[in-house]
């Protein structure tokens, strides 16, 4: 397992983090704690350093069995979690205020929660789960985090941006408040190539990458005929025509398969830690096989010039959570 420097925060991160929103089950319905928990031990096992989850994941059942299997180990694990907001609205809106998502008292709430759930005196990064830039100057949420990390019980700060909205960070980033930001990036949506990751390697704020597979589309694993359990998240985001628009464009990547990556899962996590403004990615991992598989990408090989070239033909536009 290699390491990165996750920007001026101290931490040198797994370059292959583990995505926990799956082992909180809810919106995935074939999660099970028994090879949640495998998969948790096997990561920590290959030099897995880093983890993100989210009170919301499965309100609070992924930070549970987290701080379990941590409370068994002595490496030093950094835990990222998050605060969902209290209005319940993913993405944030333009014009919400920020008292309705993330008010003082609620902050301090919710981080309450997140510290007994993960077994712990001290949360390595606690983030917003949505983030809305308009916010930025409110002196209430930057209240809340400044007491939380007077106390010791956050280290750092830092928020999830939303869906396909890389920019609507940039503000907040220029405020000096946010250490890190978890943004969307892969070979379909590659946007925050354009300002943000220039701006967080001018800034020194660390990146950490979530959806590096599109949900599931990059590992090649979806087909016109895939059908999902009723509650899990993906029947809603790949819904009506989409698959078929998923299939076509997976069908041309294939084509790119070669010495460099022998795989989609493979070819999709070298593109994103080709990125040299990149930190970690966190793939969700349920199941030990998917541990294995993705820690092996962190080899030190990153991909060519030619090869990146190519992958950025194929960026598509779209937003498939709305």
């Amino acid at each position: 397992m290699n390491y990165r420097r996750l920007g001026r925060t101290g931490i040198n991160a797994s370059e292959i983090g583990f995505g926990a929103w799956g082992i909180g089950g809810a919106l995935w319905q074939d999660s099970q704690d028994d090879q949640s928990v495998r998969a948790l031990h096997k990561a920590i096992d290959l030099g897995v350093n880093f983890i993100d989850t989210a009170l919301a994941y499965g309100q609070g059942h992924s930070e549970r069995l987290i701080g379990n299997v941590l409370r068994g180990r002595n490496e030093r694990i950094y835990v990222a979690t998050k605060i969902p907001p209290k209005n319940g609205q993913w993405p944030a809106r333009k014009g919400t205020k920020l008292q309705d998502a993330f008010p003082h008292s609620y902050v301090i709430e919710c981080t309450e929660k997140s510290l007994r759930n993960l077994r712990t005196d001290a949360i390595d990064i606690q983030q917003f789960h949505v983030w809305n830039d308009e916010w930025s100057d409110d002196a209430e949420w930057s209240d809340a985090i400044g007491k939380l990390k007077e106390q010791g019980k956050i280290r750092l700060f830092g928020v999830s941006v939303n869906d396909h909205e890389p920019e609507n960070a940039l503000r907040l980033g220029e405020s000096g408040k946010a250490d890190t930001f978890q943004v969307i990036y892969n070979i379909f949506d590659q946007s925050p190539e354009e300002k943000l990751f220039p701006f967080c390697r001018k800034k020194d704020i660390g990146i950490i990458v979530r959806v590096p597979f599109d949900e599931g589309s990059l590992t090649g694993s979806i087909t016109p005929d895939t059908t999902f359990k009723k509650g899990d998240f993906r029947e809603s985001y790949f819904r009506g025509d989409r698959k078929q628009e998923v299939v076509e464009r997976v069908e041309k990547l294939k084509k790119l398969l070669d010495g460099e990556a022998k795989s989609l899962p493979e070819l999709a996590l070298r593109f994103v830690l080709s990125h040299s403004a990149v930190t970690t990615v966190i793939p969700g991992m349920r199941r030990v096989p998917n541990v294995e598989a993705n820690c092996r990408i962190s080899d030190g090989r990153l991909l060519s010039e030619k090869m990146m070239a190519e992958l950025r033909k194929h960026r598509w536009n779209r937003n498939f959570y709305h």
